[in-house]
């Protein structure tokens, strides 16, 4: 039985014209657009924030703390958690951070800083939680265990002196234990406070803790 030859039918497309290619050089910028678009959107109050701080800055009459331009990024080092576990220093990004430095014998003036750090957050109230307490041990030395009761709900980690010092630095003729950190959820370190012992420095320290947690509450959230 002979098979039955079936005649081959050829398609012949015609070349793109360049009106074609015109269009869809127009709907690519168009898709590209409206993707820039989207995202001006979205990180529009992280850019507003950020534009009051960084360009518009605080006069001194409004603000305490030293502002620093440009911020610093929290860099890929690693640290020790109070339980000798390793502990990735990028993993506190998400959460501000409230940051004090001492040795872990800690001193009086360490305290006092611990102290702070810890009445300062409880006084945010409903706003608390978006900020982190953070106690960096810069010599090595274990955590007395007196201490340990009072730092639960703290975060405290062990960093080496000149891996810290990649990150943050103390004003001229400082050290690092004289000052309290403020680290924006991005990991950037962007101001640093002068403490003393009385009532009027919490208060102004306080108040500029208050002001970035408003300046961003449209685009931050408590947890990571």
């Amino acid at each position: 039985m002979k098979l039955e030859q079936l005649p081959i039918e050829l398609t012949v497309h015609s070349a793109p014209s360049p009106n074609d290619a015109l269009t869809d050089a127009k709907q690519t910028k168009y898709g590209r657009l409206k993707m820039l678009a989207i995202w001006l959107v979205c990180a529009a109050p992280v850019i507003a924030s950020y534009f009051t701080f960084y360009v518009i800055k605080p006069s001194a009459t409004t603000s305490y703390g030293d502002i620093i331009s440009p911020p610093k990024i929290i860099p890929p080092l690693s640290a020790l958690a109070i339980d000798k576990n390793p502990v990735q220093l990028t993993s506190l990004k998400g959460q501000w951070l409230f940051i004090s430095v001492a040795g872990g014998d800690c001193n009086a003036a360490c305290e006092q800083h611990l102290f702070l750090q810890r009445q300062i957050r409880e006084s945010l109230g409903k706003d608390k939680d978006r900020l982190d307490w953070v106690w960096i041990v810069n010599d090595g030395a274990n955590v007395k265990e007196a201490l340990k009761p009072a730092l639960q709900a703290a975060t405290v980690l062990q960093v080496t002196p000149s891996d810290l010092s990649q990150w943050l630095q103390p004003a001229a003729g400082k050290q690092l234990s004289d000052h309290l950190y403020l680290v924006d959820p991005m990991g950037n370190w962007m101001m640093r406070f002068n403490t003393s012992t009385d009532n009027e420095t919490a208060k102004k320290i306080k108040k500029d803790v208050e002001r970035v947690l408003r300046a961003s509450a449209s685009w931050d959230k408590a947890g990571r």
